[in-house]
């Protein structure tokens, strides 16, 4: 009976992997909050989790040669497409993060950071524990 740690562990390492850099972003944005011309940056966390997770809506097509180009969607890097947040009001300076909503971001990005890692903790303490009975 073969063991795959990916299929164990699901979806879970990938997910704190963009929460981890969903925070160097959110962290980023509050450090400039001040730099002229500085554009806050962010990323659809769902959106991009679907598709590594390969349930986004793109076609999934299969590739028959590793020199096959890959459709947006189906890459399986853990790099997200970053884009610019829309401010509510922008400032005078061209400066477009908003240091209150940032730092709400930023609070919830590591309350879900925290618990994805006690659900991470939590799989593999089960996994551990059933390799242990045998």
């Amino acid at each position: 009976m073969s063991l795959s740690l990916d299929k164990a562990l699901g979806i879970l390492p990938a997910s704190v992997m963009l929460q981890a850099r969903r925070t160097e972003l959110l962290a980023s944005n509050l450090a400039n909050a001040d730099t002229p011309d500085y554009k806050s940056r962010d990323f659809h966390f769902s959106e991009t989790l679907a598709a590594i997770e390969g349930t986004g809506d793109g076609l999934k097509l299969a590739r028959t040669q590793a020199t096959h180009l890959t459709l947006p969607g189906q890459d399986t890097s853990l790099e997200p497409d970053v884009l610019y947040r829309i401010p509510a009001q922008p400032s005078l300076d061209g400066n477009t993060v908003d240091p209150q909503l940032e730092r709400a971001a930023f609070a919830e990005n590591s309350m879900h950071y925290q618990s994805t890692l006690e659900f991470l903790n939590r799989r593999v303490s089960g996994i551990r524990a059933a390799l242990r009975k045998e």
